[in-house]
């Protein structure tokens, strides 16, 4: 009765004040922004919508010193380039002594997990990270364990669901199996992880089994039904969530570690880069994954609690676009710490929108954009191509929300962008005198011409900080 009682207290709590999640839902923390929002501000925004754990993709210590003391459980990482040094066991243990054990006393980081690289082996790597990526594994938690924290501190290896696959031939999620090209070789992480309890690691995104296929069934990306769902010998699919995670399952079975706990570290939906990469989808997306979260149903060869991290927190305008222009609008924020849509973390579907971040400042109200007195508009291409080289222009392409703007549009956008990025820098908004700079708001529909926040960590990108990825060649939309 007592029990009860509480439980059902607990569901008033959630209802009345919004600020509970779903229990072991955690978020992604990305830092990849030309301004990034003060860590204390993000910390705190993280503790007003009640999220608990936080999942990080490095060991910075502005963000660490600013997790202290919060009891926010979290997962350090180790990049990709520097997998390669974690091979040295000395250099592994002063890894672990610099960014786990000193963090490790009362009023410290709760960290939880250590992430060994990330997706190191994904096929676009061309085999890079395979060599590595075990040793660093076996090197960072037998340190955490030679350290005395490897009871609580486990070492997993965050990697993309295309590790293990079902084959052509009978494409269902009993017969997954790990990629042939790495089998032995996750057979070998997977026992090692299984030996040390640490968690089976994988990111999944249904919104890229939409992206670049229009022949795939959309609303099998969400959790609402389908028309048609996938058999599997009596098991009936109806989203390619659960249909993932099983394959996985399976592949684990197939190694006969079929019990093995499995931690989702990627989950979610874009907002923008994207035709299909907009709020209403985002909405549509966590308005049936998180329910199912709260409600701990799991999928049909896995039923009960599964650990989630959403991804991500907040927009990163500085990210690759390499895999898409959708990568810069995970947020469940915007870059400012504006929440986009309505949302209930507690899976209890009472939407509204999430706690703002606090004491946000921003630069002046200022906007640069076209000069429409410019003479020579022979060189706009030019001038447009290289400020969307060295800022985030992914909101002016196909399908997404600034993709309406006429050709002056798309270059004050354009413009505005590389502006905000320089800190409002006058001279910044010249180029070539087919710029100017206003104080009057210039955003137009959906499409909003951001003002940028001012940050202490704020990185201007330069030219000689840009890899060729981030080169966008849009001079086609302005002839």
């Amino acid at each position: 009765m007592v029990r009860r009682l509480w439980f059902f207290s607990w569901v008033l709590l959630v209802r009345l004040f919004g600020c509970a999640s779903v229990e072991g839902l955690g978020v992604n923390w990305g830092t990849m922004a030309t301004h990034k929002l003060p860590p204390k501000v993000v910390v705190q925004m993280l503790k007003d919508n009640g999220i608990q754990k936080v999942k990080l993709f490095d060991t910075d210590s502005t963000t660490m010193s600013a997790l202290a003391g919060s009891g926010i459980e979290v997962m350090v990482a180790i990049p990709n380039d520097q997998l390669a040094v974690m091979n040295d066991y000395d250099r592994a243990k002063a890894w672990v002594r610099r960014n786990v054990t000193r963090y490790n006393f009362n009023g410290g980081v709760t960290i939880k997990y250590v992430g060994v690289g990330n997706e190191p082996f994904l096929s676009s790597y061309n085999g890079s990270f395979l060599n590595i990526t075990l040793p660093a594994l076996q090197n960072i938690q037998n340190a955490l364990n030679e350290a005395g924290v490897g009871d609580s501190i486990k070492a997993t290896v965050p990697l993309n669901a295309d590790v293990y696959n079902s084959p052509e031939s009978n494409p269902v999620p009993s017969a997954g199996r790990f990629r042939t090209d790495i089998s032995e070789l996750m057979t070998q992480i997977v026992q090692f992880l299984n030996k040390n309890n640490a968690p089976f690691t994988v990111n999944i995104y249904p919104f890229l089994s939409l992206y670049g296929n229009d022949n795939f069934p959309f609303d099998y990306a969400f959790f609402d039904g389908v028309s048609n769902p996938i058999d599997d010998n009596g098991v009936s699919y109806t989203n390619v969530f659960d249909a993932n995670f099983d394959t996985l399952v399976s592949a684990l079975k197939a190694v006969g570690l079929g019990d093995m706990t499995i931690l989702v570290g990627e989950v979610g939906w874009p907002t923008d880069g994207d035709k299909n990469a907009n709020s209403n989808n985002a909405y549509r997306f966590y308005n049936g994954l998180l329910p199912r979260l709260a409600g701990n149903k799991g999928t049909p060869l896995r039923p009960g609690y599964i650990e989630v991290y959403l991804f991500g927190l907040i927009d990163e305008d500085a990210k690759s676009i390499a895999p898409g222009n959708f990568e810069r609008h995970w947020g469940i924020f915007k870059y400012d710490g504006q929440p986009k849509y309505a949302l209930d973390l507690s899976g209890q579907g009472q939407n509204k929108l999430l706690v703002a971040a606090k004491d946000v400042t921003y630069l002046p109200q200022k906007w640069c954009k076209f000069n429409p007195n410019a003479g020579d508009l022979s060189k706009l291409g030019d001038n447009i191509n290289y400020a969307c080289t060295f800022s985030d222009c992914t909101a002016l392409g196909y399908g997404s929300s600034c993709n309406g703007l006429d050709a002056q549009g798309n270059a004050s956008y354009a413009f505005n962008m590389y502006f905000q990025v320089q800190n409002q820098d006058e001279l910044s908004c010249y180029f070539q005198g087919l710029a100017m700079v206003t104080t009057q708001n210039i955003s137009q529909g959906n499409c909003n011409f951001m003002i940028q926040i001012e940050s202490s960590s704020s990185s201007l990108w330069r030219p000689s900080m840009v890899a060729s990825a981030f080169v966008m060649v849009l001079a086609f939309l302005f002839l």
